[in-house]
This record gives structure tokens, C-alpha cells and sequence, in this order.
């Protein structure tokens, strides 16, 4: 059976977490996936493009992200939009993979929903088009495909993996701690309305430059590598 794990924010070139991680399993192999919680960050410099990326494709398993706010949107939204397991996805690479916002993924045997994007709340120190992109913000119109595409599983799915939070998270201590000013961003009201309707196992995400399992239900996530079971 394929293997699925979750990890945090990449930011194109912070890979030594997922490298120690597959030095430990050398079972694995391209038929199993680490999603990257978004700021994938290795699609970012046009003539850097292939460089970049081949420091994923190296890695023994299929690599899958959502966006993050930390992203090049323009190259990103520049690959066709594909069906892939059931949602829309930029297929980089045939080992690199953006899940879409608002997808339900059937994969080995599980059903992800993935919904990506964030605020920079560093985007005035940044230049748009060259180091920010406003597309980094989710849209209404993304959430009522989200809503559209859970209400065809029932609002029930395995798994949620996004790289923000709604505001239940949020109310977590330690989370409002390494939050700060994150706490009044729109995507994380936003993000509340799955938090209202889907029953799901767990939510993952990442944003947070942190590692913590806050419940149960919620864990953020920079470095730890954690399998879906």
C-alpha cells in the first residue's frame, strides 16, 4: 500500500528534515508521496526553474504541495490544469505536484482535501510580481468550489491539509503565541467554514514556523515528518 506523509513549509530549499526522513525509511519509493503544507518556495526564480526543482525529484517519493503565501504565483498558475486523483492540480513534474484549493483527492485509499494560500504579513518589505503575488490571498470563489467538491463526499473526507488555519486553531495557546498579528488575517475566517461543516480525522497545516500537535484534531507543522494513517 502506498504511504502518504505531511511536513511543513519547504521554502524551496529547506529539505534537510525530509532528507534525514528518507534516510531512515530507504523503503520508500516514487508510488508513496510527502505533501509539503505549502510555501513549497521551489517555484519561485524562472531561470533557476529546473535547479530548483530537481532537488525534489531527487528525493526518493513523489513530492505534492498546496501553496502557501511565500510563492510565485504567476509560474505556478502558468502550468495547465489537470485532474489528477480526482481534484485539479498543476502537474509540475511528473514527481511534483500542486493540489489545488478546494480539491478532494482520492489517494491510497484516503480522500485529502487540500485548500492553500495565505497572507504575507511580510509583503510590504516585498516588491509584487518579483517577491509577492497578490493571488497568495484564497478567494470566495475558491471557497465555494471547496464547499461545492466536499458536498460531494457528504462533507466527510480523511483528511484536511492547508497551509493556514481557521480561527478554532487559532485558539490553541501555543499557536496564538507564534501566530501574533497572523491571528486577523481574512484567509483564517476564510478557512472557518470547513471548520463548521466537514467531519474529518485530522487538519494539518503549516504557516506557523512551528511543530505541534495541538489536539486530536489539529497539528501544525514545520520540520516533523508525520504519516497518514
Amino acid at each position: 500500500m502506498n504511504k502518504i506523509y505531511v511536513t511543513g513549509d519547504t521554502h524551496g530549499n529547506d529539505l534537510l528534515a525530509i532528507h534525514t526522513f528518507c534516510d531512515n525509511h530507504p523503503e520508500l519509493t516514487k508510488e508513496d508521496y510527502i505533501i509539503i503544507a505549502g510555501d513549497f518556495g521551489a517555484i519561485w526564480f524562472e531561470d533557476m526553474l529546473e535547479q530548483d526543482l530537481k532537488a525534489f525529484s531527487d528525493l526518493p517519493v513523489t513530492v505534492l504541495f498546496v501553496d502557501g503565501n511565500h510563492e510565485n504565483f504567476d509560474l505556478i498558475n502558468a502550468y495547465p490544469v489537470e485532474t489528477w486523483n480526482g481534484g485539479k492540480v498543476h502537474k509540475i513534474k511528473p514527481d511534483i505536484i500542486h493540489l489545488m484549493r478546494g480539491q478532494v483527492f482520492e489517494i491510497a485509499g484516503k480522500t485529502i482535501f487540500t485548500f492553500g494560500g495565505a497572507t504575507s504579513i511580510d509583503k510590504f518589505m516585498r516588491k509584487e510580481g518579483v517577491s509577492w503575488w497578490p493571488q497568495e490571498l484564497p478567494t470566495y470563489e475558491e471557497l465555494d468550489e471547496g464547499l461545492a467538491n466536499l458536498k460531494k463526499y457528504g462533507n466527510k473526507v480523511d483528511y484536511i491539509i492547508t497551509h493556514s488555519c481557521g480561527q478554532r486553531a487559532l485558539m490553541y495557546p501555543r499557536l496564538r503565541i507564534a501566530a501574533g498579528i497572523k491571528t486577523t488575517c481574512p484567509e483564517s475566517h476564510l478557512l472557518s467554514n470547513f471548520e463548521d461543516i466537514v467531519e474529518f480525522k485530522h487538519w494539518y497545516f503549516g504557516h506557523f514556523h512551528i511543530d505541534a500537535e495541538l489536539s486530536d484534531k489539529y497539528t501544525v507543522l514545520l520540520h516533523n515528518v508525520v504519516r497518514l494513517e
